[in-house]
């Protein structure tokens, strides 16, 4: 141990950032609202007083629009009723049908 050099610190005269989020662009940006956006929209379907067991809703994804009856959700999923899973982050827009 002897043979290590001794450590002097530097003096830190810039403002550090270390807690923030670096990216390139604003493209990731855009998406992360938008999937922020999508969570709190199956949020509210999933919290409505007219969601007892299951809701219908339009799914847009991004080559199509289905129409699902939704009975649950996972972190990263939404169930339906047939058992399907879809990706929450494959959709870009939620509608509950009345």
């Amino acid at each position: 141990m002897k043979d290590l050099p001794r450590v002097t610190p530097g003096k830190i005269s810039d403002n550090l950032h270390n807690a923030q989020d670096l990216f390139y662009g604003n493209e990731r940006n855009a998406i992360q609202q938008d999937s922020l956006s999508i969570i709190k929209k199956i949020n509210e379907i999933f919290s409505s007083s007219h969601h007892v067991y299951k809701s219908r809703v339009d799914i847009t994804l991004k080559d199509k629009v289905v129409e699902k009856t939704i009975v649950g959700k996972t972190s990263t999923d939404l169930i339906t009723i047939d058992g399907e899973l879809i990706k929450i982050i494959d959709i870009l827009d939620i509608k509950k049908i009345s």
